[in-house]
């Protein structure tokens, strides 16, 4: 994701901020208007708190462009009252909510509304289609004032909820009176569990970025076979429990290849991309004629590995795909095509929508923002979509096909990487978006909201503020669809992983959305039920026996801060960001409930960061807002800091300081024996750590100027790293046996 983060800044409640030590706060005057009253009651924070303690309240227009977005009028005083009478005359007329969230292992309430003298009682269906086999019954003291509604008066009355529903995603019948009205029921464990054995060495893991570290038989691009590999030899060579991978959602099915993992097309589904072809079963069966036009593609995309300048995707792509296709003609064997067939059941709709969008893209070209393009003109049930899927059943079957692969591939790396030892497996980062002209946005376009965009608002290090260019998840369509989208992406990414890293994740809480037209500095937030997708997460996670993490860096309000930590789900603490007036922080004081690492891939590796790599970025870049003499003394100040804090803490010879090239290994390694101090639960290193890297994979507020997301693995010298070679180099052994150490 392009942005800048650094350490948590914890602020109020939207509502309420405290700047410079006084209290600030929205007018009563504001408060009363109805713009206002309308924007709260749909989830719109009307002010919010910034990085640096500024209160700032959300302008008219934005408002206005906002609720617009949402299909509510509030282009006038006048309509803005009415909208919002609209809105609480709905909610009281509906029984329930569309979906009801419930804390598994406790007694709670399901909130109805009834005319006056009504009785409520209501039913389960299990997730498993049995019935719950209690009614549920009223909660006789509970009531609230009666709301006037269509010449009768609306009361609140409660359903008891019992502490034994079991845990899943259930259907809630409510009748009252003579209304029926049935809603998704989420029951969710209280926190996600932790079922990680504890031995006397914490559980670690590597960073990696796939697609750049290549073995000798790879495509050019690490693949799923690289980690398959990687996970064996990672806790075979080193000890480690984990391997923090990029995003591994769906791509384009054909060239250009967007670079960044975090702009996918489709959250749901796996980027197949990362296909290893001789490890597909059928591979063996290929003729002999075939089987030469396999390896003559093969053979072309070997001097790619090479190259240990750029990752080159588009040419391997257009071998691999080539290869892929041969391999798709020949058929599966009578057993293999039932499973190819359970697997296309299975993933029902989600898969015909991003083997559709594969198609139109690869018939029709690359969609775009354009009116005329055909992801604009057309839809799922338009005629022209259905006579293309008509007059290419094999193509569009190939990217069916393509994924079941990709899924197979991707489920035989956890496999390996649990039968290998491994307490975690693959830790799968989950970005928060998707690409506006994706599957996800052109099948589904009520998911999603148009007319506004998600970004962040102004910082210290984007005094401009950032827009992402992806559109929202539409909360109302999360609420009416029980949140059905958002489980089946959390599902499917854990059917594939130990762990997932949930990028943003602030955004289950809140998400900034700036209109259409306007700059990132007019944005608004707006609420999510986080106690829903939390739920969620947990109910998954507890099903897998796996770990939540929430990328937590940056503006983290308190309320946010403190529900993570009650639902045991771990930020991140980053030590070059862990510092405060000048000062880095004793790594004893840091959270417990996180993953630490040295750094993140938005920076240089270790070795580039204390060699000043940044700086020299910035000023080739032209990303400097100031002189590069200030930022190289700004620089120069945070370095020198962080050696003093290694020095004190007895983590670094001080000897070490008089000639820093010669030992820099060293003050590597100290800063993650400083992460060994720390009290937190996971911890991560770098491979590029762990062979001297100096470049950095992404470098924000950059698209083309930089290549980002196509930097090959290399050593200090500049020299390619294969897999082959990797757990075996000199260097990362030494840092493994620092992250191996016992506690």
């Amino acid at each position: 994701m392009m942005r800048s983060a650094r350490i948590p800044v914890r602020a109020e409640l939207p509502e309420l901020a405290y700047t410079g030590g006084m209290e600030r706060a929205e007018s009563n005057q504001r408060r009363q208007r109805p713009l206002i009253g309308l924007a709260k009651a749909v989830g719109l924070s009307t002010c919010y708190v910034g990085q640096n303690d500024d209160y700032h309240e959300t302008e008219d227009a934005v408002l206005i462009a906002v609720l617009r977005s949402l299909g509510i009028d509030a282009s006038s005083t006048e309509a803005a009252a009415k909208s919002l009478h609209g809105i609480e005359e709905r909610r009281h007329d509906r029984l329930i909510a569309p979906t009801v969230f419930h804390t598994a292992g406790k007694t709670g309430k399901v909130l109805v509304n009834t005319r006056m003298l009504e009785i409520p009682y209501g039913r389960i269906i299990l997730e498993s289609g049995e019935e719950y086999p209690h009614r549920l019954g009223p909660d006789e003291g509970d009531g609230s004032a009666a709301y006037p509604l269509n010449g009768e008066f609306v009361v609140n009355a409660a359903l008891i909820l019992p502490k034994d529903i079991p845990v899943g995603y259930h259907q809630i019948e409510v009748r009252s009176g003579g209304r029926t009205q049935t809603a998704t029921l989420i029951c969710a464990p209280a926190e996600v569990p932790w079922s990680i054995s504890e031995p006397e060495i914490r559980p670690w893991g590597w960073m990696a970025q796939l697609y750049s570290i290549r073995s000798r038989a790879s495509w050019g691009v690490g693949d799923f076979s690289d980690l398959a590999r990687m996970l064996v030899e990672a806790k075979g060579r080193t000890g480690a429990d984990f391997i923090l991978i990029n995003p591994m959602h769906a791509a384009e099915p054909v060239s250009p290849l967007t670079p960044s993992p975090y702009l996918p097309v489709s959250r749901r589904l796996v980027n197949f991309t990362y296909i290893r072809p001789q490890d597909i079963e059928e591979y063996s069966l290929l003729g002999e004629e075939s089987l030469a036009e396999v390896q003559s593609a093969y053979e072309s995309c070997l001097p790619l590995n090479e190259d240990a300048d750029r990752i080159t995707r588009d040419a391997m792509w257009k071998y691999k795909m080539r290869a892929l296709w041969i391999i798709y003609k020949l058929g599966r064997p009578i057993g293999r095509q039932h499973q190819y067939e359970e697997y296309i059941a299975a993933c029902g709709d989600d898969l015909e929508s991003y083997a559709t969008w594969c198609l139109v893209y690869d018939k029709w070209g690359a969609p775009s923002a354009d009116p005329e393009s055909w992801v604009n003109r057309f839809d799922k049930d338009s005629e022209e979509i259905k006579a293309l899927r008509r007059q290419y059943p094999d193509t569009l079957d190939f990217y069916r096909w393509l994924e079941w692969v990709a899924t197979q591939q991707l489920d035989a790396a956890q496999d390996k990487a649990r039968q290998a030892g491994m307490r975690i497996g693959v830790m799968s980062d989950m970005a928060v978006g998707v690409h506006p002209q994706g599957a996800e946005v052109w099948w589904n376009p009520s998911r999603y909201v148009r007319g506004v965009t998600v970004g962040a608002p102004p910082d210290y290090f984007n005094q401009q503020g950032q827009n992402w260019s992806q559109p929202p998840l539409n909360p109302v369509e999360l609420e009416r669809t029980g949140y059905l989208s958002y489980r089946n992406m959390v599902h499917g990414m854990f059917a594939h992983a130990g762990a997932l890293r949930i990028d943003h994740i602030l955004g289950l809480f809140r998400l900034w959305w700036i209109p259409a037209g306007m700059s990132a500095m007019q944005g608004v937030y707006v609420n999510y039920d986080a106690e829903i997708m939390l739920g969620i997460l947990a109910i998954e996670a507890s099903r897998v026996g796996g770990v939540v993490v929430g990328e937590d860096l940056g503006v983290v309000p308190e309320y946010v801060a403190d529900s993570l930590i009650e639902h045991q789900v771990l930020g991140c603490v980053v030590e070059w960001f862990e510092q405060r007036n000048g000062r880095f922080r004793e790594p004893g004081k840091w959270r417990e409930c996180a993953l630490a690492s040295v750094n993140t891939h938005d920076m240089p590796p270790d070795a580039g960061y204390l060699n000043y790599e940044h700086v020299t970025l910035h000023e080739e870049l032209g990303l400097l807002t100031g002189s590069v003499e200030e930022f190289k003394s700004s620089a120069v100040a945070e370095h020198d800091a962080m050696m003093t804090m290694l020095v004190d803490g007895g983590f670094l010879d001080p000897k070490c300081l008089q000639d820093e090239h010669a030992n820099e290994q060293h003050i590597v390694e100290a800063q993650y024996k400083a992460l060994k101090a720390s009290p937190c639960r996971l911890l991560a290193a770098a491979l590029t750590d762990g062979v001297g890297e100096r470049r950095a994979q992404n470098q924000p507020g950059t698209n083309n100027e930089y290549p980002n997301w196509r930097i090959p693995l290399a050593d200090s010298d500049g020299a390619p790293v294969y897999l082959e070679d990797l757990f075996a180099n000199a260097r990362l052994q030494s840092l493994s046996h620092v992250m191996q150490s016992v506690d």
